[in-house]
């Protein structure tokens, strides 16, 4: 069982025997009135996303979600192609599943996947990745206020705001959990 106050993005829950995957949360504690979670979650098997106020003593079951590393193969124009590491096993995925991760990932990176009931709903890239900037405006000289930023476009085709020194061709390491710019890669 897990309760609303546990609620943390990437949880799984059901209710009345569907599975669903929080993809936001907020936990809300309001000057008058009893404190409560504002969720919105997405159902595993349809898609269809719900927002939703509830109790934090709230119980829902577990749902129980099986968690494989696989390799990012190809996109062939429709789907998404995975290779399981072990068994070879190729596994087309649709665009809506791979969302923000394909962000991220290259061909042959690895991506954690995560399944209900032998079906993949989430595709999630490493928390780190280190990308290539192929495209970005060149840095002006003397503009060195604090904090200047700008749009670089990375060789997986996200767009990244950087530091104004980021040159074309450099490394540069991502947060993919929030789309950040951390440091050049060492």
């Amino acid at each position: 069982m897990i309760y609303a106050s546990d609620f943390r993005r990437g949880n799984t829950f059901e209710i009345n025997g569907e599975p669903y995957v929080i993809l936001d949360f907020q936990h809300v504690k309001p000057g008058k009135g009893a404190a409560f979670v504002r969720t919105k979650y997405k159902n595993i098997l349809t898609g269809a996303t719900r927002e939703e106020a509830f109790n934090p003593n709230d119980k829902f079951p577990k749902a129980h979600i099986d968690t494989k590393q696989m390799q990012y193969l190809y996109f062939d124009g429709e789907l998404y192609y995975f290779m399981d590491q072990e068994t070879f096993d190729q596994v087309p995925l649709m665009p809506d599943q791979v969302e923000d991760a394909i962000l991220y990932l290259r061909e042959n990176d690895i991506a954690t996947i995560k399944f209900y009931k032998g079906n993949a709903f989430l595709v999630e890239a490493p928390n780190f990745v280190n990308l290539k900037v192929v495209e970005t405006e060149p840095g002006v000289k003397g503009d060195t206020a604090t904090n200047v930023t700008k749009a670089a476009t990375v060789e997986t085709g996200a767009v990244v705001q950087v530091p104004i020194f980021i040159e074309v061709d450099e490394i540069i390491q991502i947060d993919t959990r929030t789309g950040e710019y951390l440091s050049r890669a060492k």
